[in-house]
């Protein structure tokens, strides 16, 4: 009858053991890596819930006025309201037309919410799965190239007619008028739609972007279960 040593005994019980360590790690890592379903429906969740908040916030009186997604007059313009600080009543001209733009893109950047929805509903496992391994603005540079044009579509037309509504188109037209009136100058356009729109859709995605980072670099912004084993698989990634 073969006799086993000692020492025998007790390194044929370590590798025992260790193999089920191992295989239990094993195990437990295959249960916490999320599925192609569970990454799918973790970004749609994360990225519902920052497009809420960017939109919620930019839409709201103040959003882009007083934030730091104030959309600030282009130079030409500038030139303008310099020009007509001594002409009575344009003394107040730059102010007045900071704020009416802003109430602008503060008044269309409700239209956004659900453009971003549908684009996130039609989001793919492979996109998710991209996204979430991506660089921390991926998700909203997916955003951008799906659906800046139907924004701009949305938005531009609303503002127009937010600055028409708030009087912004006939004070910057009077302004440019005024302006152009004055001898030797270059002749300014009084078109001010297309440009408040990139502006008010730049700080838009700026707003969705910065969401996104906070809730990849931030483990308390991820307030579900979900959101927490999602982006765990993040995490692991970069370490």
């Amino acid at each position: 009858m073969k006799r086993f040593t000692p020492a025998f005994l007790l390194l044929s019980l370590t590798l025992v053991f260790s193999s089920c360590d191992t295989l239990q790690q094993i195990a437990t890592e295959a249960l916490n890596e999320p599925s192609l379903a569970e990454i799918g429906q973790g970004l749609k969740d994360a990225l519902g819930n920052g497009v809420e908040k960017g939109v919620n916030e930019l839409s709201a009186t103040d959003g882009y006025f007083k934030s730091a997604y104030k959309i600030l007059l282009p130079a030409e313009a500038r030139k303008v309201t310099d020009k007509l600080k001594v002409v009575p009543g344009f003394t107040n001209l730059e102010n007045e037309l900071l704020e009416k733009i802003n109430r602008g893109a503060e008044d269309a950047a409700k239209s956004a919410g659900p453009i971003f929805a549908t684009a996130i509903r039609s989001m793919t496992f492979q996109d998710a799965t991209n996204i979430l391994m991506g660089a921390d603005n991926a998700a909203t540079e997916y955003l951008h190239k799906t659906t800046y044009n139907q924004l701009y579509e949305k938005f531009n037309p609303k503002i127009v007619a937010s600055l028409d509504k708030i009087g912004a188109n006939d004070l910057w037209t009077k302004a440019a008028d005024a302006y152009n009136k004055i001898p030797l100058v270059t002749k300014v356009n009084n078109d001010l739609g297309d440009y408040v729109t990139t502006e008010a859709l730049k700080g838009l995605f700026s707003k969705i972007q910065e969401e996104e980072k906070n809730i990849r670099r931030n483990p308390v912004a991820r307030t579900t279960t979900l959101l927490k084993k999602v982006f765990a698989k993040q995490d692991s990634n970069r370490n």
